[in-house]
């Protein structure tokens, strides 16, 4: 449902990346934002950002991994972010489908 003619409120200007962080976390955007307007944007190359993390595990296992990405001929560590994403994924359809229920 479009309101048309809605009277939004000017965007205050903000010192700080917190300062504005702030006031989004508790203001409905769309008193200042004509949201009816909006185009999807899509990021082709924009990358993701990772972040290094340090985590034990038998080697046994490792050398399981390193096994299969050598079969699959791609880095050990690519194949094992792969098999993490695919089992979130899992776990997250796991969990929605309980929380529907």
């Amino acid at each position: 449902m479009k309101i048309k003619n809605k009277k939004l409120k000017p965007i205050p200007k903000f010192k700080t990346e917190d300062e504005e962080r702030e006031f989004w976390s508790k203001e409905d955007s769309s008193k200042y934002i004509d949201w009816s307007a909006a185009q999807r944007v899509v990021f082709p190359n924009l990358k993701y950002s990772t972040e290094s993390i340090s985590i034990r595990m038998p080697s046994s296992i490792l050398d399981r991994i390193k096994a299969m990405a050598n079969e699959r001929d791609v880095p050990y560590q690519s194949l094992i972010k792969m098999i993490l994403a695919d089992r979130v994924e899992e776990e997250m359809a796991k969990y929605k489908k309980r929380s529907n229920a």
